[in-house]
């Protein structure tokens, strides 16, 4: 009876979701998503807490069954998710009435996160898939939602590369079902049957390959990230903070339950699969570094850094050792965090000043003091200056590719994560500069505060305090991710 509870983080807010579009009246709208995104996170915190759950619900063939549970790596994805979905819901309340039909971008917005926890709490290929699918589709609303020219086009491109990718890993799904014990469920240390694989072992590593550049495009890993600084600047900033901050680590979890789940590290640690991931990983660090560092465009250079982010993630897990899982996962969360605080600060700024370019922020920090701070904040956790959480993550990420016995690869990665820092910093840091410090020459006059309501403001407030507070006292999280890393390496 318990394996129940599952459905209702999926299924509550998908029907809700649906209820929001025919509302007219603002109050009851913004009242109803507000309690349907608050219910939802209590009871993913509340599945948190009891004995992992499993529930069947279609049993396709048999092999292929449509079933949920939760494990660690489910709860902590799950949980990081419905929180900040919470924060991003107010803080779009105000914003979104400046793009226009309301009912739709909430109503979308509220759908979207149940498929996203259908994904979480997926126990097999099959229902991860379709769940995975079924986000791809939701979201594109989310991206064209001013309709404009390059909108449409941003949508259509991010759809055909979802899908694209979502294929490459239906694909591996079909040929790994040969391999498997009995089914394509997910079980840490792997579900392959090494008797079926024996003197085919090229063949899997090679559809390995594919199904992870297939997740990897909704994370933005090389070579199908080009989506991702497409769409990010022309979607409305609540929806490019979710895009960027959460519905990247769908493709994080997927290439974590194929790496990790389903094909197993120890049959492909040591493997040219692995040379090849990580590769790639570090090529995605620095060249979405570079090009951030050369955007003019703001959000569109906050869109570029999170394809450099996010492949900080990808080279942890790359790493398939626990130091490595451990840096990935807090990286997660601090990415996350910072990157929906960079969005929503760059929305605040747009929603109040219509400013878009780098180059207009001059003076900003005087004219929006708060959101400023709470961009700076982030900043500094996106370059890994302490005590922000950010330096947690980058530290673990960096000792783990220097003690894994990784030869020039690990050192190379290492020294990657530290150029992309300083790019980082040459990025983030001027916009502060000139945002707090625009200089003599600068005119004041006329010059008025331009703050957002509490809306806008407490959302980023929270967030901010989130990323200061656990970098100050980590321990607690990092214990918390430790336990899942235990697990997930006790299966190997």
């Amino acid at each position: 009876m318990i394996g129940i509870l599952l459905l209702i983080p999926i299924l509550f807010p998908v029907f809700a979701g649906l209820a929001v579009f025919p509302m007219e009246n603002r109050k009851t709208m913004r009242t109803f998503v507000s309690v349907i995104v608050i219910i939802n996170a209590a009871v993913v915190y509340g599945l948190a807490f009891i004995p992992d759950a499993e529930l069947e619900v279609w049993n396709i063939a048999d092999t292929m069954v449509v079933s949920f549970h939760q494990d660690g790596m489910s709860k902590f994805f799950a949980c990081l998710i419905a929180s900040i979905w919470v924060l991003v819901a107010f803080f779009a309340y105000e914003y979104i009435t400046h793009e226009g039909d309301e009912s739709k971008f909430l109503g979308f917005y509220t759908m979207t996160i149940g498929t996203i926890m259908g994904i979480c709490y997926s126990s097999n290929l099959i229902t991860f898939y379709m769940f995975f699918e079924f986000m791809s589709l939701i979201t594109v609303p989310l991206v064209i939602h001013s309709r404009t020219k390059d909108s449409m086009k941003a949508g259509m491109k991010y759809l055909g590369y979802s899908v694209f990718g979502a294929g490459l890993g239906l694909f591996g799904l079909f040929f790994l079902n040969y391999y498997t014990k009995g089914h394509i469920g997910f079980t840490s240390g792997g579900n392959l049957d090494m008797s079926l694989v024996a003197g085919h072992e090229n063949w899997v590593l090679v559809v390995t390959l594919i199904m992870v550049i297939g997740f990897g495009c909704k994370a933005g890993m090389l070579p199908l990230q080009a989506w991702l600084p497409t769409a990010h600047p022309v979607a409305p900033a609540p929806a490019s903070a979710v895009l960027s901050g959460l519905i990247t680590k769908a493709g994080v979890l997927g290439i974590i339950r194929v790496c990790y789940y389903m094909v197993g590290i120890d049959f492909l640690s040591g493997t040219w699969v692995q040379t090849v991931l990580m590769s790639l990983a570090i090529c995605t660090v620095f060249m979405g570094s570079m090009l951030a560092f050369k955007e003019k465009l703001f959000k569109k250079r906050l869109a570029f850094s999170t394809v450099s982010q996010v492949s900080y993630v990808l080279f942890g897990l790359f790493l398939f050792t626990p130091q490595g899982l451990l840096g990935a996962l807090l990286q997660v969360i601090f990415h996350a965090v910072a990157k929906n605080i960079m969005f929503l600060s760059a929305g605040a700024i747009i929603y109040k000043t219509h400013k878009t370019y780098v180059y207009e922020l001059r003076g900003i920090g005087k004219q929006m003091p708060i959101v400023m701070w709470c961009f700076t904040l982030a900043s500094l956790s996106l370059i890994g200056i302490p005590p922000t959480g950010g330096y947690f993550s980058k530290w673990y990420l960096a000792t783990g590719a220097l003690s894994g016995g990784f030869g020039f690869l690990g050192y190379l990665g290492a020294a990657t994560l530290l150029v992309s820092a300083l790019l980082t910093a040459g990025y983030v840091l001027p916009i502060i500069q000139e945002g707090f410090f625009p200089g003599k020459d600068f005119d004041y006059k006329g010059l008025e505060k331009k703050e957002p309501s509490k809306l806008m403001t407490v959302p980023l407030i929270i967030l901010s305090v989130a990323v200061l507070g656990l970098g100050i006292i980590p321990t607690p999280l990092t214990a918390a991710i430790d336990q899942i890393s235990t697990t997930v390496f006790a299966g190997m």
